[in-house]
């Protein structure tokens, strides 16, 4: 076979197999977002200088901002099992972070700094009072860190089961960043996306870390997952190639030390890592109060929503 013949070949084969990746991703987009489940309820918009936010209002008293975890399968949907309980007491804001729900997905490099920018902007703007926060997983160290640079936003924090500091304070390197090059390419990038992110792999992280109970995992809760991955033509593999690159990391021992909050930590007991994630912040600013729901893993809120709000209105009114 001569050269030019199998550059040919090459060629065909090449452009046949990203023209067949397309296919498979544009079939994979719609599948997963033609039920629109993420906007059964009616949003209302913030429109921010790095896109427009999704977010609901419910309720009447002081306020209080739920912030779901980061993560490109997350939303408000998260606190779907208690924000209506919480809006008896107070106002409830329930937010779709950038890159997540209903928000938008810019095209953008999304670091730490960018949603604690967001959040302060946020309640400025938005909820316009200092205010309560209730946040989940990943989203807490840029919690911690808004309420370092401005005590006037933030009042009282509660959070589940925070990520591992050591694991947050590891910085991009340069296969990292190859990482997300990679991923934040159209074609081949989303295919790779796919394949990390569908209903198969949502369900199997769901039942392995996130439920202790498998059968409190609903078909909704896998197909809003999805669905949440897929929105704005798979623009979140943005927010998850940063997530695997670590630019959503920071260091938040810098911040820990400034402040003078009442904190909490609600852990989910069945799983160890979280328990010692919570120690570790313990150990860094001993003022913060641990309390473990029992039977719950990642999420007590969802799986023990009762519970849950038990300890939160505890937790609260101690802290009054």
């Amino acid at each position: 076979m001569s050269f030019k013949k199998f550059l040919g070949y090459m060629a065909l084969f090449t452009g046949t197999t990203i023209g067949v990746m397309h296919l498979a991703n544009r079939i994979i987009h719609y599948i997963s977002t033609s039920d629109n489940l993420l906007e059964e309820e009616k949003n209302e918009y913030y429109d921010w200088r790095f896109g427009r936010i999704s977010y609901k209002k419910k309720g009447t008293g002081s306020p209080l901002l739920l912030i779901h975890d980061l993560n490109v399968c997350s939303s408000s949907y998260e606190w779907n099992k208690i924000e209506n309980d919480l809006s008896k007491q107070y106002t409830v804001y329930t937010i779709d972070l950038l890159g997540c729900g209903c928000s938008d997905r810019p095209l953008l490099t999304y670091t730490n700094y960018l949603y604690v920018q967001l959040i302060t902007d946020f309640i400025k703007h938005i909820i316009g009072d200092k205010t309560d926060v209730i946040v989940s997983g990943e989203s807490s160290s840029f919690v911690l860190m808004a309420c370092s640079n401005d005590n006037t936003i933030i009042n009282r924090i509660i959070m589940i089961n925070p990520q591992n500091i050591v694991t947050l304070a590891k910085v991009p390197t340069k296969r990292s960043k190859m990482i997300k090059h990679i991923l934040s390419s159209p074609i081949v990038g989303t295919f790779i996306y796919n394949i990390k992110i569908n209903k198969k792999t949502v369900r199997k992280a769901l039942a392995s870390a996130c439920y202790y109970d498998q059968n409190k995992i609903t078909e909704k809760d896998i197909l809003i997952a999805v669905e949440s991955s897929q929105k704005e033509k798979t623009h979140s593999r943005y927010l998850y190639a940063c997530l695997k690159s670590r630019y959503t990391n920071a260091n938040v021992l810098c911040s820990l030390p400034n402040l003078n909050n009442s904190i909490f930590i609600i852990t989910g007991t069945n799983n160890p890592e979280n328990t010692l994630a919570a120690g570790q912040y313990q150990n860094h600013l001993p003022s913060i109060e641990i309390v473990g729901i029992d039977h719950a893993k990642q999420f007590p809120h969802i799986e023990k929503p009762e519970e849950f709000i038990e300890q939160v209105n505890i937790l609260f009114s101690d802290s009054e």
